[in-house]
């Protein structure tokens, strides 16, 4: 079984090195699943990641320059024998629109990951990676008519380019987050978004011993559904999302 896992953006504004992650992803795969991460071609706009992310402003509007040329990724995915995409970023961008080009699983992790919570608990609490990303949150879970479950979604306030070097002050401010979440909002389980901080950099089961709460890995999710997906021959439903016959140069 052959999955992409398709980073957000351009390969040249990645602040990781590609190898290490694959294997961080390999690891959470069954036998016989190979997991690589894929880009997206460079864009018109594909600045405004790298521009808005040193203010530390990441507020969505990244993800909406970039969403046609991860859907371009998806089909191409799709066409050279890939078994499923899954959009490596937490917030889903490109996903629905992934979804109304192919036939292969294309997998959210945002929504992937509230759903499993969904059967393990009421009432889920999200840690995000920056305040801008709290609005944002709360309109895609609006979207998804899954905000009513969620107690509260509280911000790490880290990130950029230096965040593996940071790892104890994550964790440390990730835990006293998750403990507030339980005690004062009565969270019953833990989606972190922001896959750059949990789980590349911080252990969820770290944080999940420290707190007492459940914390799920996003990531590790995401390739197990997505391995059932193929396996039980699912995907997104042609009724939900109509596909039109599609060729690469439609994309041009």
């Amino acid at each position: 079984m052959r999955i992409m896992f398709l980073n957000q953006a351009p390969r040249k504004s990645a602040h990781y090195e590609p190898a290490a992650i694959e294997a961080q992803l390999n690891s959470y795969a069954s036998p016989g699943t190979k997991v690589e991460i894929g880009f997206p071609d460079d864009y018109e706009g594909s600045r405004i990641f790298e521009t808005i992310g040193s203010q530390s402003a990441l507020n969505g509007l990244h993800h909406m320059m970039e969403t046609p040329a991860i859907i371009r990724k998806i089909f191409w995915a799709a066409e050279n024998g890939y078994d499923a995409v899954i959009q490596s970023n937490t917030f889903d961008p490109g996903v629905d629109g992934g979804r109304l080009a192919v036939d292969i699983p294309v997998i959210g992790l945002l929504r992937t990951s509230m759903h499993a919570a969904l059967t393990l608990a009421d009432r889920v609490g999200i840690t995000v990676p920056l305040a801008p990303h709290v609005p944002y949150t709360w309109r895609i879970l609006r979207t998804l008519g899954l905000d009513r479950f969620v107690s509260d979604i509280r911000p790490i306030g880290v990130y950029g380019s230096d965040i593996a070097k940071r790892k104890t002050e994550i964790f440390e401010i990730t835990a006293k987050l998750i403990r507030g979440l339980i005690d004062e909002t009565r969270a019953e389980i833990i989606v972190p978004l922001g896959g750059a901080l949990i789980p590349y950099v911080v252990d969820p089961n770290d944080l999940a011993k420290a707190t007492g709460v459940q914390v799920l890995n996003t990531k590790a999710i995401g390739i197990r559904f997505a391995e059932m997906c193929v396996a039980f021959k699912m995907a997104q439903s042609a009724l939900t999302y109509p596909r039109a016959k599609l060729t690469d140069d439609d994309f041009r």
